[in-house]
């Protein structure tokens, strides 16, 4: 199972001048080869693009994704990251959507396909990420 990080789709539904074509591609090759999905997150991060829930719900069946939840220890894991990104210095105040995602691929032993890394890298090492600098 490949969950799909949110900057990947709104590469895609805008048309980004610099990432669409690389976000279109991996899109069409993971598909091939496993599920696309997103989670609840990755769902509610994905609104803020879009007027109505049934434009997102049209979109998300339009390209392929499933909605799978996020399972109870990972919602735990995203805590914990979230401590220790506190006690490291971090200055949100609040659990980033990004501990959520990377927890959720963590304790489901899924790969998460973004464009950004940075977290995911530093928080979940374990999770396999696909990324522009990152071979697939």
């Amino acid at each position: 199972m490949l969950l799909v990080d949110t900057n990947v789709l709104v590469d895609v539904l805008e048309n980004d001048p610099e990432w669409a074509d690389w976000s279109i591609g991996q899109l069409r090759a993971q598909s091939q080869v496993q599920r696309l999905a997103i989670n609840p997150i990755i769902y509610s991060e994905l609104s803020l693009t879009f007027s109505t829930v049934e434009a997102l719900d049209k979109a998300i069946e339009n390209m392929g994704l499933s909605v799978i939840e996020v399972p109870r220890p990972a919602l735990f894991l995203a805590g914990k990251a979230f401590v220790r990104y506190r006690r490291q210095g971090g200055t949100k105040s609040n659990v980033l959507g990004d501990f959520f995602i990377g927890a959720h691929a963590a304790v489901s032993g899924h790969v998460i396909l973004t464009r950004d890394t940075r977290r995911f890298a530093a928080y979940f090492p374990s999770v396999k990420l696909i990324a522009p600098d990152i071979s697939a």
